[in-house]
Order: structure tokens, then C-alpha cells, then sequence
């Protein structure tokens, strides 16, 4: 079913390819069996053992469409693991992984074109190489957009440097998928806390994840691109907890803007960005979608990962969503489409 016509898109789905095998170098990625019989994958010095690669949803084509049957999921858009990112590594590395990476993903969707949809892997640490691999996984390969980690080697998300790659994706008009990975894979090794009962992927994506709202908001991205589409993992982390929090020091802390001292300023600027509704709680979505309002919110699954459920996803899907992801990505129908740029509203 084309995402057109889609009742179930599925927007936070990762995908591991056989064919970017070594193509950071020396940091990988590679994957094997040891002595027991259980497999591993190894990016630079991280190895993850006892997780399934081959034969898995997240390599094999075939298995993740049985399984979307199976939960009901019409279609899906896919990025690169966490694990894959390579936001800290050496540009060459990077550059290559994302180029082998973002050309067998192009190949994988076109097979697929009524089931999956994908978007670009970046070289982060490099701004305008990352625009250049936007643009042609873009303009080249058909890819939807582009997937990121929310951390990297040089510059934080709301420095000037990224200002040009920001305005390639307004320019292609294509959104921005911010998804944390665990500290240490590539990068600096991060809290040792984080390290006591996965809470790296528990606790530490939500903090990344709080943190590039925040960032994003107070480091005026929003304001100096005010048509860049921002969609962010597991409903943004805390970031509605804690929205109460940071409109508050929005509004008194000393390097605040003065665009975020008045009331309902930081709400509005949160409401600016999407989030997938993988949040494992509906108590937890209810108070997002009372924050940014139900139109902002994309479903999302982490599709064939430890916390997507037996039966597929959590709770009730609203039929919104899908009209929300096709907005999102740019993929209403034509009809619709030109009735929104006639009366002036979102693609």
C-alpha cells in the first residue's frame, strides 16, 4: 500500500545494511558468531553481543514486511541504527559510510516502494559535507529527508555552522529526524551511571532527547529557519515533563532570548516541532499531545526492537497520524496537496 494511502505509517524504524560492511574502515561496522553460537556486531570499539543480525527484521527486507503484516503497519520509513551513526569518527570514515549506506538504502526502498520509504545517514562532524550528502541522497538518490543522532564531534546542534545544512533542507523541503544513540559507541564514553541496567537507552536517549528540544528552542534554530520540520524520537524525551521547567527559564534565566520571556512563548516554539508517539505510557502521550497539540505527533514503533510490544505497537493508533506522517514527509495526496498551497497551509 502506497504511503498515500497508508492507514499505518510507521516513522521510526531502523535498518541495518549488509552493504555498508566495513565502510566506516577501521570502525566498521562487522558483524559474526563466536565460539557459542551467539552473534555479535561491532562498531569501532563498542560490541554488542547475543542480538540477531542476519535473519533479523532489521536485514532482512522479507522479514520486516511479515512482521509489519503481522502488527498491522501499512508502511514505514527507515533510517540508520543508533549504532550506525559515526558522528564522531574521522570525516573520510563518515563520508564513506553514509555515501555506501544511503545508496544501498535508495536501492532498498525502490524494491519496495509501496512498503518503505527512507531517509539519508549524515557526516555530521562535517556541516557542509553533511549538506552535500543531503543533497544528493536528496536530489539523487529520492531519499525523504535525513535521520541524525542529536550529539556530535565539533558542533552542537543550535551552532551557526549547521545554519547551511538546515537551509538545504528548507530549500529541498524535506524534515530532520533526531534520534539519540548511547554515549560511547564512537564518541566520548558519557555518564558511567548510564551504564547500571541499560539505562543509556533508557534514561540517556530521553535526556539526549530533552536536550535537543531544549537546544533547538533556546539556541533560536526554530526562529532562524522558521520553515525547517524537526521530528524527534520517544515523543521527545522529558521534554513535556520538564516543558513547565524550561518556559520558566525561558522567561528568567540571564542568556534567555527575548523572544522566550513572555508567557507560553517556549510551548509555542515546542509546538513548532513534531515527535513520534513511541513513549511505552499513555499517560505520557496524553500530556504531549495536550502540550503540542495532536497534529505534531507521528506514530513510531522502534520497529523489531527490545521495547516494540508483542502486538506491534502501544494502545490505540488515531487515524490522524497517518494524515500527520504524510504531511510530515511531504506525501499527501496531489489533491490535497495543492488545496494546502492555494489556502496557504502546511505541504
Amino acid at each position: 500500500m502506497p504511503i498515500e494511502t497508508a492507514t499505518l505509517i510507521d516513522v521510526h524504524a531502523h535498518v541495518r545494511l549488509e552493504a555498508t560492511n566495513g565502510a566506516a574502515g577501521v570502525h566498521g561496522p562487522e558483524h559474526g558468531v563466536d565460539e557459542n553460537g551467539l552473534p555479535w556486531y561491532r562498531v569501532g570499539n563498542y560490541r554488542l553481543s547475543g542480538v540477531r543480525h542476519a535473519n533479523s527484521p532489521f536485514t532482512d527486507p522479507e522479514l520486516r514486511l511479515q512482521r509489519m503484516e503481522k502488527a498491522g503497519i501499512d508502511f514505514q520509513v527507515l533510517s540508520a541504527s543508533p549504532l550506525n551513526y559515526f558522528h564522531h569518527i574521522d570525516v573520510p570514515s563518515a563520508v564513506s559510510f553514509c555515501r555506501r549506506h544511503n545508496d544501498a538504502l535508495a536501492e532498498l526502498v525502490n524494491r519496495y516502494p509501496g512498503k518503505l520509504g527512507g531517509l539519508a545517514a549524515l557526516p555530521m562532524q562535517d556541516p557542509m559535507a553533511a549538506r552535500e550528502e543531503l543533497e544528493r541522497s536528496v536530489s539523487e538518490l529520492g531519499l525523504w529527508g535525513a535521520a541524525t543522532g542529536t550529539e556530535f564531534a565539533g558542533e552542537p546542534l543550535h551552532s551557526p555552522a549547521f545554519d547551511p545544512l538546515y537551509e538545504a533542507f528548507v530549500k529541498l523541503d524535506v524534515p530532520l529526524f533526531l534520534h539519540p544513540a548511547p554515549a560511547g559507541i564512537d564518541g566520548p564514553p558519557g555518564d558511567p551511571a548510564l551504564k547500571r541496567f541499560d539505562l543509556d537507552v533508557i534514561i540517556g536517549f530521553a535526556a539526549q532527547e530533552t536536550i535537543a528540544v531544549a537546544t533547538l528552542i533556546f539556541g533560536g534554530v526554530l526562529e532562524r529557519h522558521p520553515k525547517l520540520d524537526v521530528w524527534i524520537s520517544h515523543g521527545g524525551g522529558a521534554a513535556a515533563f520538564t516543558a513547565g521547567r524550561l518556559a520558566q527559564a525561558g522567561m528568567k534565566r540571564p542568556w534567555a532570548t527575548q523572544a522566550m520571556k513572555k508567557d507560553g512563548a517556549f510551548e509555542e516554539a515546542m509546538a513548532r516541532l513534531w515527535f513520534d508517539t513511541h513513549l511505552n505510557d499513555d499517560r505520557a502521550l496524553a500530556l504531549l499531545t495536550q502540550i503540542v497539540g495532536p497534529e505534531r505527533l507521528v506514530f513510531g514503533t522502534n520497529f523489531a526492537g527490545w521495547d516494540q510490544p508483542e502486538d506491534g505497537h502501544h494502545g490505540a493508533v488515531s487515524p490522524t497520524l497517518a494524515d500527520n506522517a504524510r504531511r510530515l514527509l511531504r506525501k499527501m495526496p496531489a489533491p490535497i496537496q495543492a488545496k494546502n498551497q492555494i489556502e496557504g497551509g502546511t505541504p
